[in-house]
């Protein structure tokens, strides 16, 4: 007989935005079945900083405490260094949150976190190195999906299919969603450098002639991120490594010895950092959210936190129509209705600067100087707590529902 699995919800994907949402559906007492193609999400340099935002739904489960014993780092303030001046971009120990600052953690820490967590629920089912292929269509509703593991094809049958599979979403393309591209003017080189213990504390962002760096503090090492002009990756790659470290020593905050680390292009992972989202994030049977509903510039970290804010709204409107069977079209389209408007206004002010801020100092022959809003915020006292809040909470941001709290 051929496999075959009834659930009620089925979530493709175990990213952020997967997890979280399986996570809370299971909770509310709805069947969940989550899939992840890979084996276990030992992905590097994915997106690694926790928000204010996503803590507070964290404390609202009840789980803040334990999360946070989890190895992080904290950083309370960003700075933006431009030349030798150097400006307090965001402020976040102002914020009225349990946890007033954003926490530099492995992707991987948080999503093995809550997998365990969702385990002592009956209700979730994680089926890991397992993808899904194509959706299942009955009478033009999307019904589940056709997934794929070491053991060959089998179906899912579902009531609802969440698809959290990223930006370059199998089952978004399967259901011919339509994507628009709002472009982006950069790509981003990620590596590793070693950390010592006499080293600054702060998360920096470096501009500089024609180079902008930042350099995350995760504690034992710097997570660092080159930014190049869009498409010049092969370009980079081509000129050699020694032009790499050498272009790289003037903008360290640390050692310029240490861009000798790098020895191999093994050891540099290209990001293609694309600005896009859905015209209509559902079908019949079918919702996307996280970066399959809309991939984000890395500007300010905030796709791991969208993700989560797109899944707990999913799961506070979909949990009480999924448990009493009465899910209708309209219920898939208030998802979009809630999270379009914050999806849209961040991602105009990343567009912005990625336009006024990246693309110019990437094309800048001198070292160049801060916009004007960006030195009013390092000027005027405590400006620094609005770019915070927008960075730290997000535009409408999210609350667990109280009858999925811990």
């Amino acid at each position: 007989m051929a496999r075959m699995i009834k659930t009620t919800c089925c979530i493709v994907g175990g990213g952020p935005a997967g997890m979280m949402a399986g996570f809370l559906l299971a909770r509310a007492g709805i069947d969940v079945t989550v899939l992840e193609k890979h084996a276990d999400f030992l992905r590097d340099f994915r997106g690694d900083t926790i928000h204010p935002s996503t803590m507070l739904i964290m404390h609202e489960l009840g789980l803040l405490d334990e999360f946070l014993k989890l190895p992080h780092h904290r950083a309370p303030r960003l700075h933006a260094q431009f030349g030798d001046e150097k400006i307090t971009l965001a402020d976040f120990s102002h914020l009225p949150v349990p946890a007033p600052y954003i926490a530099l953690m492995p992707q991987w820490d948080f999503l093995n976190f809550m997998a365990s967590r969702a385990a002592k629920l009956t209700n979730f089912r994680l089926l890991m190195q397992t993808a899904a292929t194509r959706a299942i269509v009955e009478d033009g509703r999307t019904a589940g999906i056709v997934a794929t593991d070491r053991d060959g094809d089998f179906d899912i049958h579902a009531t609802l299919t969440i698809a959290a599979d990223g930006r370059f979403s199998t089952v978004r393309e399967d259901a011919g969603l339509k994507v628009t591209d709002l472009g982006a003017p950069m790509d981003v080189l990620w590596f590793r450098l070693s950390r010592q213990p006499d080293d600054t504390e702060e998360t920096l962002f470096r501009f500089d002639a024609g180079q902008i760096l930042i350099v995350l503090n995760r504690g034992d090492y710097w997570q660092c991120a080159l930014v190049i002009p869009k498409g010049a990756n092969d370009r980079v790659r081509a000129a050699g490594l020694q032009q790499f470290r050498d272009k790289l020593r003037p903008v360290l905050p640390v050692d310029p010895a240490r861009a000798d680390e790098v020895t191999d292009w093994d050891q540099v992972k290209l990001l293609n950092v694309q600005v896009n989202r859905l015209q209509t994030w559902w079908k019949p049977g079918l919702l996307c959210i996280g970066d399959a509903a809309h991939a984000m510039s890395p500007i300010g970290g905030v796709g791991v936190n969208l993700a989560v804010q797109d899944a707990t709204a999913a799961a506070n409107h979909l949990f009480q129509p999924l448990r009493a069977g009465t899910l209708k079209d309209p219920d898939l389209a208030a998802i979009q209705s809630r999270r379009e408007f914050p999806t849209k206004m961040t991602q105009r002010l990343q567009l912005i600067i990625q336009d006024k801020v990246i693309g110019t100092a990437l094309h800048h022959a001198e070292s160049p100087h801060p916009p004007l809003p960006i030195r009013l915020v390092g000027l005027v006292p405590g400006l620094n707590r609005l770019p915070a809040r927008a960075i730290g909470l997000g535009i409408r941001p999210e609350h667990v529902a109280p009858e999925l709290r811990g």
